[in-house]
């Protein structure tokens, strides 16, 4: 049976390429692998090794067991997938090198979507089969130290990019290993090009600088794919070079510059169950490191309580992102993870603790359209009775959409004056009080 490639149109998934096509690339590839010797991967050069596979595999597809009626064009493809197979990911591998591509999300062998400017769209990649796709997340986890098996079916990791990496496989998954990757851009996004993509205007660029510099804890509030952490990559820019930094996280993922700082990890438990290191731990340690700053990628359980101690223990400046819709339900939810960790503490005295710990909640949003957009900024201002109290410097008013899609809508500030002007004014950071006219 030949194997036609070209007659495939593009919008089609590879559900309707022969499987024929991935039994020889399968025998092509373990064949391969009995070839070569697998520790010159690791001493010859990229360029030298790809030429190395291409040679093996045209031999191999001239051996009377490995003959198939392949033309030029399907015979490119192979050779490029066995070297994705060998050097890299398998079928993620061309993804990986998309710089367009944010997000890869495998759901099962058969389906791999891909987001590209704020878009989920099908691709016409695929796995061979369950156990091609387990090949490949066993890959990923081991290089870094992690497993994946039954009695540990959930794993989160981080590629060689600083890209973040989540598997989940049966029994949880009842369809098959499901994947999913979240891409980090190489030189990751400054805040001029946020300027530019019109996620924020330079008026809200220069109160962000400010809250950095004049050292305010900052909680940035977000669903998924918001942008919370590129925020907080863009703010960490502003601490300045001579302050000690403490980077705490569950994988690894901020690209802060910095050169003063220390990064910690947290730990899954070991096959025995045993050796755990959460966040929580690494917080604790962290005050015991004399940062000047701390900063935490994500708060999702107890350390919450031990964040909002650094913040009212002299670590002033210290910025954080959580999963919420807006400030409110984010002020919430980290009263309620603060509430597990099972200290009593009464709900008056806790929430009086936030109010006094966060300074500013800056709420990310990731629009119908794909696009981000920082929707508002609210700055704690106390308390009144068992009620924190807020209030908005500015917000994004979404007005209307147009023919294409796109949201149309505008920055606005609200004419209220915030309190942390006077810690600018303290860090001798000027700001000019017409920046928050609404005019």
């Amino acid at each position: 049976m030949r194997m036609n490639l070209e007659s495939i149109p593009n919008n089609i998934t590879m559900n309707y390429v022969p499987d024929e096509y991935f039994e020889l690339k399968t025998r092509i590839h373990d064949r391969l692998l009995d070839i070569i010797d697998l520790s010159a991967i690791e001493r010859l050069e990229p360029d030298a090794l790809k030429s190395q596979i291409r040679v093996i595999v045209q031999r191999i597809l001239g051996e009377e067991d490995f003959a198939a009626p392949l033309n030029s064009m399907e015979r490119e493809r192979l050779f490029t997938e066995i070297q994705d197979e060998v050097m890299g990911l398998g079928p993620l591998e061309p993804f990986l090198k998309d710089p367009a591509v944010s997000d890869i999300l495998v759901n099962t062998y058969k389906q791999i979507y891909v987001e590209k400017q704020g878009k989920l769209e099908p691709t016409d990649a695929r796995f061979k089969d369950d156990a091609h796709l387990m090949k490949i997340i066993d890959k990923i986890v081991s290089a870094v130290g992690r497993r994946v098996d039954e009695s540990s079916p959930m794993v989160d990791a981080r590629l060689a990019d600083g890209s973040r990496f989540n598997a989940i496989i049966p029994p949880l998954a009842v369809d098959g290993p499901s994947v999913s990757i979240r891409r980090f851009a190489v030189n990751p996004l400054e805040l001029n090009d946020l300027i530019m993509l019109k996620t924020l205007t330079p008026e809200i660029a220069e109160i962000l600088q400010g809250l950095v510099k004049a050292k305010l804890n900052v909680l940035i509030s977000g669903g998924t794919g918001s942008g919370k952490t590129t925020l907080l990559n863009v703010l960490s820019r502003f601490i300045p070079e001579n302050e000690r930094i403490v980077i705490i996280e569950d994988a690894a993922e901020l690209q802060v510059k910095q050169e003063h700082l220390v990064r910690l990890e947290s730990r899954p438990p070991n096959i025995e169950g045993k050796g755990e290191i959460t966040q929580r731990d690494l917080l604790k340690n962290s005050l015991r490191m004399r940062p000047d700053r701390i900063i935490v990628g994500e708060v999702r359980g107890k350390e919450a309580f031990d964040m909002l101690q650094a913040m009212n223990t002299g670590h002033d400046g210290s910025l954080t992102t959580v999963h919420a819709n807006s400030p409110r339900d984010a002020l919430l939810r980290i009263e309620t993870m603060v509430a597990m960790a099972n200290l009593d503490i009464p709900s008056e005295f806790l929430r009086r603790y936030v109010s006094s710990a966060i300074d500013v909640v800056i709420q990310a949003s990731r629009l119908t359209d794909g696009t981000r957009k920082l929707v508002s900024l609210e700055e704690i201002t106390g308390m009144e009775g068992n009620v924190i109290t807020t209030q908005e410097i500015f917000s994004f008013r979404q007005k209307d959409i147009d023919e294409n899609g796109k949201i149309e809508g505008e920055f606005r500030f609200n004419g209220v004056r915030p309190k942390f002007i006077d810690k600018f004014n303290v860090a001798g950071i000027e700001v000019s009080n017409d920046l928050f006219n609404p005019a």
